[in-house]
């Protein structure tokens, strides 16, 4: 037994698992990340489970897409192999008098690909049948295209390394067998002899037999070394084609046939990471801490004195002006801006808007139920829900919801479904769309947006952010904000790819609902109020018109922009600004002094209801004169008295970190109870005429919500549209109907 395992713990592949794990572990976080990604545990409310289990190419999880995802998954092997080849090869210097050297170390070093290949398959096998509800077939299908992906890469590779290994091999033999020549070539040196060796005595040897290392011919250190060192060209050589095959996907990402799905792109980015990793560690060694420090403070520079911005842009607007022409972001210009008579004039063209809405009602009754709607952000999964419940309502109602409704307010992917909503029947009206409540629309809704997202993550914003692109007549940088503007233009068959001067004129008509399109202004913490029709009454409370210093709070991004052409802006960049993520998507910058920065609408508030109840205030007169209900439509993609599950500080981590992280972890809890007290006080504002009404998602388990990401499984999407029919959301209907009657 002993004899047992002491061959076990001399077995190449067992010193070589034995030595990650005592050196560099850095390039162990890679799996680790992997695997916390795979598992949920890593950015799952960002969905990145999705990317490789279920990847999306041309649309669909399909044996193509698990085929790339598998050459991608064997290229990141490949990258590991070789750049723990480069690090450790000096350990194992024998293992240059084997025929194949670089091919025999990728034996001997598959213990962690193959333990995690398999962990892979199981979850992908589960997730795939339990989440995509896919068939069996299917499910072996994809799982076959997979493994063919990494057969493929691996044949390629050992192809060429083949060639490499023989072609050397010969060119050195003669040197290597003549004595006065390895004289004369590398001096002898008693310290050349590797005192940091792996003592191992048995490996797989390239016909995959356990051979004995005492078998292999010995040769001096250094002339193993310099055999070694000639392999590292060859394999740095390959590292670099990952590089160049993301630089070429990124540069064709809008040919679909080269937009690969976002798991490979990031298996790819991985690839190029780890290479870096690995070559600041062979080549620096122990200046290595000190080259990341001199690194980081050159892309810090270069940051600085913008040689390339990480920010993105607002695509239709104009950036090109010059300083002295782009306004100035300071409380004076504000208060000189937003000031009394621009807050009546602007109100009195609202009301203006209204009254053409009421003599265009077809309602029969003297004075019409009015309708504001808020929504909620939540990603895809507030999308699906709000269009979801938009369209059946309006369905119920023989579209008067759609008629009957004014003003669309709300953050995030809420105002994604809405918008589209909007536009759908938008369409309807002048005669593009024959059927606007058909079932492909919601199909069109629920289409991923992560895929193009991380896709350009991985292949332009982290390897190649020069790309310029020309969009309404001005030349941008291209990013993951472009790539998700692109791919929500493209599942809504355009029906987004407007900008705001195309809907301002209806909607200064009334015959479409206006549509307030909001982000947070991190800068300060105001929020940007973006929308086709003047909208000053919305920038302060009415409280502090005329006071020497107003309260300025939010900011109408038409009369502010006023010189960059504001009514260009594309509805899918207002659309992103409303819904930028953390990471997932880039901050946006406007051109303004300072630069004004844009992130989510949701951080300001969530759920629409603050921005929708100033503008009942405001309206209050005209409102209460002109209707006799005005319904306060709410759709939130989370549940009302529950928001979040309570947590319990029952860890020493919890503990410290629980107080530190608080109000990240509930700050849309603290929004939504926040909005209950306005919700008790906004009736007050009509006399009684103001009626709330809310719709929620309630998944049919408690447990199993749908993600909130940018991407949504089968499953989730069939809870999603399921719940409409919920005891909550049913009662809700029957009282509009009831209202509409």
């Amino acid at each position: 037994m002993k004899r047992l395992l002491k061959g076990i713990y001399y077995f190449l592949p067992v010193q070589l698992l034995l030595l990650h794990f005592r050196k560099y572990q850095l390039l162990l976080f890679f799996w680790v990340l992997l695997l916390l990604i795979i598992t949920g545990n890593f950015a799952s409310h960002f969905g990145a489970s999705s990317l490789f289990l279920s990847p999306e190419y041309l649309g669909g999880i399909n044996f193509v897409s698990m085929f790339l995802l598998g050459c991608a998954m064997c290229v990141f092997i490949m990258t590991w192999h070789i750049t723990t080849f480069i690090i450790h090869s000096k350990r194992i210097p024998y293992m240059g008098a084997t025929r194949l050297a670089f091919v025999v170390y990728t034996f001997n070093n598959s213990i962690i690909p193959f333990a995690f290949l398999v962990f892979y398959s199981l979850v992908a096998i589960h997730y795939q049948w339990y989440d995509e509800q896919a068939s069996v077939k299917e499910i072996l299908l994809l799982q076959l295209g997979f493994y063919l992906g990494i057969l493929v890469v691996v044949l390629i590779s050992f192809i060429y390394f083949f060639r490499v290994s023989r072609d050397f091999f010969k060119s050195m033999l003669t040197t290597i067998t003549n004595p006065s020549r390895i004289r004369g070539l590398i001096p002898y040196d008693s310290l050349d002899y590797e005192v940091d060796m792996i003592p191992a005595r048995s490996f797989i040897s390239v016909n995959l037999r356990v051979a004995e290392i005492s078998d292999i011919e010995p040769y001096h250190p250094r002339v193993m070394n310099t055999v070694l060192r000639r392999h590292h060209r060859n394999v740095i050589f390959a590292a670099l084609i990952a590089y160049i095959l993301l630089l070429l996907m990124g540069a064709f990402m809008e040919q679909p046939m080269l937009r690969v799905p976002a798991g490979a792109g990031f298996l790819l980015l991985f690839s190029i990471i780890m290479g870096v990793v690995g070559a600041f560690k062979y080549f620096l060694k122990s200046w290595e801490t000190i080259g990341w420090v001199v690194f980081f403070l050159l892309l810090s520079l270069m940051v600085k004195y913008r040689w390339f911005d990480l920010r993105s842009i607002a695509y239709g607007l104009n950036y090109r002006q010059d300083v002295r022409e782009q306004p100035n972001y300071n409380y004076t210009t504000l208060k000189n801006l937003f000031n009394k008579e621009r807050f009546n004039n602007d109100k009195k063209l609202e009301e203006a808007r209204l009254q053409l809405w009421k003599n265009k009602s077809v309602s029969d009754t003297l004075n019409p139920p009015l309708v504001v709607i808020s929504v909620s952000g939540g990603g895809t999964r507030s999308a699906y829900w709000t269009f979801r419940s938009l369209q059946y309502i309006d369905s119920a109602t023989q579209g008067r919801l759609f008629k009957n409704t004014v003003l669309i307010t709300g953050a995030s992917g809420g105002m994604i479904g809405a918008a589209y909503w909007r536009n759908l029947h938008d369409a309807h009206l002048r005669g593009l769309v024959k059927n606007p409540y058909a079932a492909v629309y919601q199909e069109n809704i629920g289409k991923d947006l992560l895929n193009a997202i991380i896709f350009s993550l991985a292949s332009v914003d982290l390897v190649s952010p020069f790309n310029k692109i020309s969009v309404a007549g001005y030349s941008y940088t291209r990013d993951r904000g472009y790539a998700m503007e692109q791919e929500m233009a493209r599942n809504t068959d355009g029906l987004l790819d407007k900008n705001f001067s195309f809907f301002k004129a209806r909607e200064a008509t009334g015959q479409i609902p206006l549509m307030l399109i909001s982000g947070t202004i991190i800068n300060d913490g105001r929020k940007l109020v973006m929308s086709g029709q003047p909208v000053g009454y919305l920038t302060q409370p009415e409280y502090s018109l005329g006071q020497q210093s107003p309260v300025i709070d939010a900011v109408d991004f038409s009369a502010f922009f006023n010189r960059q052409n504001p009514h260009n802006l594309r509805l899918t960049s207002a659309l992103r600004m409303n819904a930028t993520f953390p990471f997932v998507l880039p901050v946006v910058r406007l051109p303004s002094q300072p630069r004004m920065n844009i992130m989510d609408a949701g951080l300001n508030d969530n759920f629409g209801v603050n921005l929708a109840s100033r503008y009942i205030y405001v309206m209050r007169n005209w409102l209460e004169k002109n209707t006799r209900r005005v319904i306060f439509l709410q759709i939130r993609d989370t549940r009302e008295s529950d928001v979040g599950i309570p947590s319990d500080e029952n860890s020493l981590i919890s503990m410290v970190t629980e107080p530190v992280f608080v109000i990240q972890h509930r700050w849309e809890a603290l929004q939504s109870y926040s909005n209950n007290y306005i919700k008790d006080f906004a009736p007050h504002f009509l006399n009684g005429k103001l009626r709330f009404v809310t719709l929620q998602y309630v998944p049919k388990e408690s447990k199993k919500v749908a993600s909130l990401n940018f991407h949504l499984t089968q499953k989730e999407k069939e809870d999603i549209y399921e719940s409409i029919y919920n005891a909550y959301n049913a009662a809700a209907v029957d009282t509009l109907l009831s209202i509409f009657r």
